[in-house]
């Protein structure tokens, strides 16, 4: 019998060691407005990526792989919970579909789920690090609502809003048409009806009262005002650093700052070595303002953009690294991915290019079109995943909430519409179809286009309801307003709907007319009635993106400093506190 057991004894252990028995870390890793042509696994030759490609080449690349928004905001929203923004309130009905605030009062409500509070609940050690933008505040600046640890995350170490250009000085400003429009034309118009009430009571063709001018030059002196105290106190007050619920530096610094999330990346893996853990990196890069340390400026072929994108690649073989060095590589599933295509727009006033490629794809950030929702998806978990297989079915980042809380044993909710679905079947090659038949594509609020990917064919169909109007004409994007937006003049609406067979036309490039398509009319009836079915499994819910919740609220802003007024500065990091998390 003794000896039976120690010929069992081997057997049984390894068993109990394999990623099967064992239930995995996950480390899912999303970039910033990366574009699907910026990897070399992608096709890119010219920017260096080894360790992205090292993704691809140990595990699954996902060729149509999709965000479920064009924008941050609500891309992220449905990453998280794996449904359409437009159920979770987050997508907006105006111009702005994004959090610009640290005092806003909108943001991922409680009552949504996460994969990280149902993986909490499993006993899951969890991690934000990086970029968050789905809101902090509600009422106060103490109530955390929206913040990640109300949302299962047991640490959090990164950027409550996001990464703008007007957070690293000298790098312009995002409210350069705002500023225009609400300060600069108001100021030229005071500054004209001046002048001409001026002559007029001086050639005597007028009475102009004198507290007539002294209004329009108190008017004239507030605008001003707000707009130097705005340029002034943004940057402090909402480009920051948060430990947890604690200010760690505002306003935040960009030097190293790359190197310093990633250590506390590795830190954490290292403190939950041995417990299951699920760590989501959220790259700033390479969003503008771009940065990179001194390590990576100036060494890339593409400028400020290509040394951010090199840098965002090192930190990604750094977290790669760790994985291997604690012997966590085989029971840890990795996804990187990005929130949304490459910001064509993002042209410097000297021409310098901050945006990235989309590849062959039409359009980018805030559109669509392909080039604005077709993402990078690459998936890795050696022993389960066959390494440097391609999968070209529709697949969706919404798919990841659904996948990772199967495979951490937990259950998926019940009392709500969970749009993404499982990839096991489809990364480990036991169903050739993706289980998403249609996919709806949003901007915004408004739902813009549907994918239909039939059973029995290899036709992937998108039809349009409306396109937006690329600006100058011509354009590959809304250069004019630096991102499209999706309603009245700005858009063009198509009856009957623009369709295109993607499988054939990629680039969206031909469209598809009765004439060229005998099944044209049943195509779009069948995708018609598809839309028409999600939309009335849509309920409404509070935009949580209204001009009300976007608006900037004092009693929501969070400060480090003590003393009066707005000038919120804390020059050093505090030291990583450690902890369980």
């Amino acid at each position: 019998m003794l000896l039976l057991l120690l010929l069992l004894l081997p057997p049984l252990l390894c068993e109990a060691g394999s990623p099967a028995a064992r239930r995995p870390n996950f480390v899912l890793i999303m970039a910033d407005d990366l574009g699907i042509g910026d990897p070399g696994c992608y096709g890119n030759k010219t920017l260096r990526t080894p360790n992205i490609d090292r993704l691809a080449q140990e595990g699954v690349k996902l060729t149509q792989h999709l965000a479920a928004s064009p924008l941050c905001t609500p891309s992220r929203a449905a990453f998280m919970t794996g449904r359409y923004p437009v159920r979770s309130g987050m997508a907006s009905k105006s111009r702005s579909g994004v959090f610009l605030f640290l005092a806003s009062s909108g943001g991922l409500p409680e009552s949504e789920v996460t994969f990280a509070r149902l993986l909490k609940d499993q006993g899951y050690a969890t991690a934000l690090i990086g970029k968050w933008h789905l809101g902090t505040h509600c009422h106060n600046n103490s109530d955390f609502c929206h913040h990640p640890s109300s949302h299962g995350f047991d640490y959090f170490h990164g950027i409550p809003v996001t990464n703008l250009r007007d957070c690293k000085p000298g790098q312009g400003s995002v409210f350069t048409s705002a500023i225009r429009l609400l300060a600069f034309v108001p100021l030229q118009v005071i500054a004209i009806a001046l002048l001409t009430l001026g002559a007029l009571r001086w050639l005597g063709l007028l009475h102009v009262p004198g507290p007539v001018f002294a209004c329009l030059l108190f008017l004239a002196a507030g605008i001003l005002g707000a707009l130097l105290g705005f340029l002034h106190y943004f940057r402090p007050l909402n480009c920051l650093l948060l430990l947890n619920h604690d200010i760690s530096q505002q306003p935040l610094s960009y030097d190293n700052l790359t190197q310093r999330l990633t250590e506390d990346a590795a830190r954490f893996i290292r403190r939950n070595a041995e417990t299951p853990f699920l760590l989501v990196f959220s790259c700033l890069q390479v969003h503008t303002a771009l940065f990179a340390s001194k390590d990576f400026a100036g060494k890339s072929k593409h400028g400020a953009y290509g040394d951010a994108a090199e840098e965002m690649d090192w930190s990604v073989g750094q977290i790669l690294d760790v994985l291997e060095e604690l012997r966590l590589t085989n029971n840890t599933l990795v996804y990187f991915s990005s929130d949304q295509g490459a910001h064509v727009e993002e042209v410097t006033a000297r021409g310098e290019v901050h945006g990235g490629s989309n590849g062959i794809y039409k359009g980018g950030k805030g559109n669509n079109w392909e080039g604005g929702i077709r993402v990078p998806g690459l998936l890795r978990w050696p022993g389960v995943l066959e390494a440097g297989l391609e999968v070209d079915a529709p697949t969706s980042n919404m798919d990841i909430f659904p996948t990772v809380v199967m495979l951490a044993g937990a259950a998926l909710p019940q009392d709500r519409v969970i749009d993404g679905r499982d990839l096991m079947p489809l990364l480990r090659s036991r169903s050739p179809h993706s289980e998403h038949e249609f996919l709806f594509h949003y901007c915004n609020f408004y739902l813009n286009a549907v994918r239909w990917h039939p059973r029995n064919s290899s036709s992937v169909w998108k039809a349009f309801f409306f396109t937006p109007n690329f600006t100058p004409e011509g354009a590959n994007g809304c250069f004019l307003t630096h991102v499209c937006f999706c309603y009245g003049h700005f858009i063009t609406r198509h009856q009957p709907p623009l369709l295109f067979d993607l499988s054939k036309d990629p680039r969206e490039s031909t469209p598809v007319t009765p004439s060229s398509e005998p099944r044209f009319w049943e195509i779009l009836g069948a995708m018609q009635r598809a839309a028409d079915r999600h939309t009335r499994t849509v309920r409404e819910v509070p935009n949580q993106l209204s001009l009300q919740n976007l608006l900037w609220k004092p009693w929501l802003q969070m400060c480090c400093s003590s003393s009066s007024g707005l000038s919120c500065r804390c020059g050093q990091e505090k030291p990583d506190r450690g902890g369980s998390a």
